[in-house]
């Protein structure tokens, strides 16, 4: 009797601690994942989020179209758990305790009004435009009229890749800095005489992307580098702090390969 006694307590035990891990594997992943930063990754991370919160219905996902500088600064504070950039971590924000994980690469994309008979301009012409030594439209093969320059704010990713491409650092002699991708789309395709730059991944049918050297903006031309205006997009975490199991959760998930697909369908080109 003992011993059957000692065999049924076993086979309780056993049968509690298979149900115990059972029920462990069925818990639904919840908690919030909170992003913030780039204006330019809009439509990629708003693609991943939504893939994420589908097979994670129990998570909230939120994106803060901040800008990157604002973005890697939340980071920092503890505002956000991921935060989202359009160019690479500077030297001493790496120092401060920030890791940046490459995403995606994403063409900046020299645009103006439909109506603009240019099509094409070199890296060269573009700078020169940029930094006022051409101020007529004429001098780079379209109309009679004045260059009207429209960029991002100090601190934009965007801004700090295309001006470092084009060698135009701190010396573009802009009309307008305005404070989103989207800003920057409006504001050229309501003015003929205006040159501005964009993410390609938000670019619309509203203005005309230039080719640049001969080459159009596309997914394949950023892949093999033959587009040179190009630039990544990070997510940037902070190095010795753990992420929530949400947010860690979603960071494996958006640099997988399963989201490939989904960053493709954006306009972006997936790192991995």
């Amino acid at each position: 009797m003992k011993k059957k006694t000692q065999k049924l307590i076993g086979l309780v035990m056993a049968v509690a601690v298979v149900a115990s891990m059972l029920a462990g594997c069925s818990q639904k992943l919840s908690g919030t994942v909170a992003t913030d930063g780039s204006t330019s990754m809009e439509n990629v991370i708003g693609a991943l989020g939504e893939a994420f919160m589908e097979q994670n219905d129990g998570v909230t996902f939120t994106y803060n179209p901040t800008g990157s500088g604002s973005g890697i600064k939340a980071v920092q504070e503890g505002r956000c758990d991921i935060g989202l950039s359009s160019r690479n971590l500077k030297d001493e924000e790496t120092a401060s305790g920030l890791t940046a994980t490459v995403l995606a690469y994403d063409g900046i994309a020299v645009i103006v009004h439909p109506d603009n008979p240019v099509a094409d301009l070199d890296v060269e012409t573009i700078a020169k435009l940029y930094t006022g030594e051409i101020t007529n439209w004429k001098d780079a093969g379209g109309s009679d009229a004045a260059v009207v320059l429209i960029g991002r704010e100090a601190g934009s990713g965007t801004r700090d890749g295309f001006e470092s491409i084009t060698g135009t650092e701190d010396a573009c002699q802009y009309r307008q800095e305005l404070t989103s991708t989207g800003d920057v789309i409006t504001a050229v395709s309501q003015n003929p005489d205006a040159i501005g730059y964009a993410s390609l991944a938000s670019v619309s049918d509203s203005v005309k992307a230039l080719t640049v050297g001969g080459v159009a903006p596309t997914e394949d031309t950023v892949k093999d580098g033959s587009y040179v205006i190009q630039r990544p997009f990070v997510l940037v975490t902070k190095t010795d702090a753990k992420l929530s199991e949400a947010a860690q959760a979603f960071f494996d998930f958006a640099t997988s390969a399963d989201a490939s697909d989904f960053i493709s369908k954006a306009g972006a080109v997936a790192a991995n």
